[in-house]
């Protein structure tokens, strides 16, 4: 296979208006770019408390999850994906193709040094694709057990609702990138919208949350718990799944609204929900089972059951 033949391929066109207009754009990459990170806060603090990890629910850890959470974002998204890795496109491809491509494309065909460059891309390529089974069933599976929260007569159903939304997700997908993002992407602003309305509210009640931006928490965090710190890292690296979304639709959208997406409403609207989230547990950790829906106001808690599946579908 010759993965040079693709760099001669035209960059793919952009609509006009939207060329004129990145609001736009950056509106319809909410719905495709950002749908997946977007719902990470359904699960990621609340398996960081798995009990498998056996960390207690307490301020302290409480805070130095926060921390690890908060500054996964800032380095990995932020600064990894958005300040250097859009850089490396193919002709405004992106992708772990493309950067296959351009890691390769300094040797020779018959050079054989591009054979383990070759093999890592393909490695990373299957690392995709099971991101891909294992992040929809989770979120919507979460997504759906909102419904249990609101009564627990849904219980029985909860499997076959999720089974139902996954496929009929993979039925629609076909209609291709730049319809879907049309259609979900303002509903995708209005759940980042819910998402910080919802840490707001919370923050309001345990401003000292706040102090989970200081990195010294997550260091502590570390040399408090050792072993049962790494092993949580696995779950706070739940909340980063998605972020590789920035990168190979890059030839959708571009950089600009990528980036205008993710700093204008992506990144602070997580923030402020993880923050929410954690300040809920300072006051009732006993609310671990599904701190996401529980962080709610009760006259809220069915609409937010409503629009939370709708968000993970996208």
């Amino acid at each position: 296979m010759n993965l040079h033949s693709s760099q001669d391929v035209a960059e793919p066109p952009i609509n006009q208006v939207e060329k004129q207009r990145p609001l736009i754009l950056a509106l319809i990459a909410l719905g495709v770019v950002y749908g997946d990170i977007g719902t990470s806060p359904l699960y990621a603090l609340r398996e960081s408390f798995h009990p498998s990890h056996g960390l207690p629910i307490t301020p302290e850890n409480i805070l130095g999850i926060l921390s690890l959470i908060v500054w996964s974002l800032i380095l990995v998204i932020s600064v990894k994906y958005l300040g250097f890795i859009l850089k490396a496109d193919n002709r405004a491809e992106g992708g772990i193709l493309a950067l296959t491509i351009l890691a390769t494309s300094v040797f020779e065909d018959k050079d054989k040094r591009r054979r383990p460059l070759l093999l890592v891309g393909l490695f990373g390529t299957a690392l995709l694709f099971g991101d891909g089974i294992i992040t929809p069933a989770i979120s919507v599976l979460s997504a759906v057990e909102g419904l249990r929260t609101y009564t627990p007569v849904f219980g029985p159903f909860i499997i076959p609702i999720t089974i139902g939304i996954l496929i009929g997700l993979f039925s629609f997908q076909r209609h291709g990138t730049e319809k879907v993002g049309r259609i979900f992407g303002p509903i995708t602003l209005l759940w980042f919208l819910v998402l910080a309305g919802l840490g707001i509210w919370q923050i309001s009640h345990a401003p000292e949350v706040l102090k989970a931006i200081y990195p010294g928490h997550a260091i502590s965090f570390f040399i408090r718990n050792g072993w049962h710190a790494f092993m949580v890292l696995g779950s706070v690296f739940l909340v980063i799944t998605g972020g590789e979304a920035l990168y190979s639709d890059l030839g959708h959208f571009g950089k600009r609204p990528i980036r205008a997406a993710w700093f204008s409403v992506v990144f602070p609207a997580l923030i402020l929900n993880y923050m929410g989230q954690g300040g809920l547990l300072l006051r009732h950790p006993e609310m671990i089972e599904n701190p996401f829906f529980l962080m709610a106001p009760k006259v809220l808690l069915l609409p937010l059951v409503l629009i939370a599946p709708a968000a993970t579908v996208i």
